[in-house]
């Protein structure tokens, strides 16, 4: 089944990385259609390139389904993050319907205009520590392949996915106030710029809220939470969790009906 949006977002998929859940991007790629989609950076881990080669058949299909879409007149956004950086040395290009820049304004059918950029601009470890930042990426490594051990158990047990680094952002005082400060720098670029909102990634918690009056939108990532930003037909934003669709396709298949309506499978 093909899923109709007028715009998609999709950050922190991590290509190169072995902890990048390539099938599920792969599927979500190949199911929508829209007019924008907009690669909000880290979209390629060139930190993880340079340590290891990895690049498995399912990442060259990956880009074919997306350069596949161009030919329809979909048009690609490409936004480099702080592991896909060097990418920034195109910013300004165009290559045919792919545009690479290092931030956008997207304009939703209902007229709401929303700052668009990966988010790494508004953590201090990033822009001024790299080297921190680079030690706590390989730490999270190592927590995904844990995380992934653990849940590889629990699926042979019915269990459903548990997400160590999830539960760990949400009981951690530090950590839960790290995301309130990044949400806050985030809204308070997209008020500065007198914009509607701000669609961002960079910190792999999906999330759609108001904050400080403006709407806060994070895509969320493909190594844990298989997340997107999308735009409804109606210019509405919304997070999708593709693990939650995916379930309802398979039990709409499972008992031969026709599919409901989507919408409601969001997380906010």
């Amino acid at each position: 089944m093909t899923i109709e949006y007028n715009a998609v977002w999709i950050s922190d998929a991590h290509l190169c990385s072995r902890e990048c859940r390539l099938e599920d991007l792969l599927e979500f790629v190949r199911r929508v259609r829209c007019k924008n989609i907009y690669l909000v950076g880290d979209f390629i881990d060139l930190w993880q390139f340079k340590r290891r080669w990895h690049w498995p058949q399912e990442m060259n299909n990956v880009f074919r389904s997306l350069l596949g879409q161009t030919k329809h007149d979909t048009r690609i956004i490409y936004i480099p993050g702080n592991h896909d950086e060097g990418v920034l040395n195109f910013a300004g290009a165009n290559f045919g319907n792919i545009q690479i820049c290092k931030s956008a304004v997207h304009t939703a059918a209902n007229g709401k205009k929303y700052l668009v950029l990966h988010g790494h601009e508004f953590d201090a470890v990033v822009q001024y520590r790299k080297w921190l930042a680079m030690l706590g990426s390989a730490a999270y490594d190592y927590l995904v392949t844990a995380n992934r051990i653990f849940n590889a158990v629990r699926r042979m047990l019915g269990l459903p996915y548990v997400s160590f680094s999830a539960k760990i952002k949400r009981r951690v005082k530090q950590a839960m106030t790290y995301i309130h400060e990044f949400e806050s720098a985030a809204a308070h670029e997209a008020r500065k710029q007198r914009l509607d909102g701000v669609i961002c990634g960079h910190i792999h918690q999906p999330a759609v809220k108001k904050v400080d009056g403006v709407l806060y939108c994070n895509t969320g990532d493909w190594v844990e939470s298989c997340s997107a930003a999308v735009e409804h037909k109606d210019g509405r934003i919304d997070v999708i969790s593709w693990h939650e669709m995916r379930a309802r396709f398979e039990d709409e298949a499972e008992r031969h009906i026709e599919p409901a309506d989507l919408d409601a499978l969001f997380i906010g």
